[in-house]
Parts: structure tokens; C-alpha cells; sequence
């Protein structure tokens, strides 16, 4: 079960929230070196779906999605909140093939 969509809808240091089969809410992002990466998109603090729209950057070399809600940055690799490592979001598995970027459940 997975979702696809052209890279070309991800903009590079931007993020896009997919629906996967079940009604899972994933934002994936696309950073600046052209890796992508697919997280839960609900914050865990305010249980809010924003994580699509958080500002893609890095903190000390780490690719990292700030919420835009709290401000709390989370490792795009994976998943663990770097303000605060006892809360993290589902990593969920992403590739990209012949310009499709394929999500899948976990």
C-alpha cells in the first residue's frame, strides 16, 4: 500500500502532505540535495496536521522539518524530535524511481 506522485510536484526545501491508504496523514520532503523523506504529518505536541507545511533546513548537518505550530525541529531521517528525543514522528519508507516518488505504509 502506497502512494506515488511525480519529484517534480516536490519543491526543493518544501514539503507536501500525501494520504495513504487508511487515512494515514504523511508529509514528505524534499531537501535542497535532492533526498526525500516521509514522516507523520500530525505534531505530536499539538496533535495538529502541519508537519507538510514546517520549514525544511538543518540544525548541526542534521536534515531536520520544523513544525510550524511549536517550533519543534524533527530529525528527517528519523523521526526523533531534536528539542526534545523522547517524542518523535512514524518514519514511513520513500524512494524515488524514474521520477516517481513513491511512500509507503509502514
Amino acid at each position: 500500500m502506497s502512494v506515488q506522485f511525480p519529484l517534480t510536484n516536490l519543491l526543493p526545501n518544501r514539503g507536501v502532505a500525501a494520504l495513504l491508504p487508511g487515512d494515514v496523514q504523511v508529509a514528505v520532503f524534499r531537501t535542497s540535495d535532492d533526498r526525500v523523506y516521509a514522516l507523520s504529518n500530525i505534531d505530536p505536541f499539538s496533535r495538529a496536521a502541519v508537519m507538510s507545511r514546517g520549514i525544511v533546513g538543518d540544525r548541526d548537518g542534521v536534515p531536520v522539518a520544523v513544525s510550524p505550530m511549536h517550533k519543534n525541529a524533527f530529525d528527517l531521517r528519523t523521526g526523533v524530535c531534536v528539542d526534545d528525543p523522547e517524542v518523535s514522528l512514524a518514519v514511513f519508507p520513500v524512494r524515488v524511481d524514474a521520477g516517481m516518488v513513491m511512500v509507503g505504509a509502514p
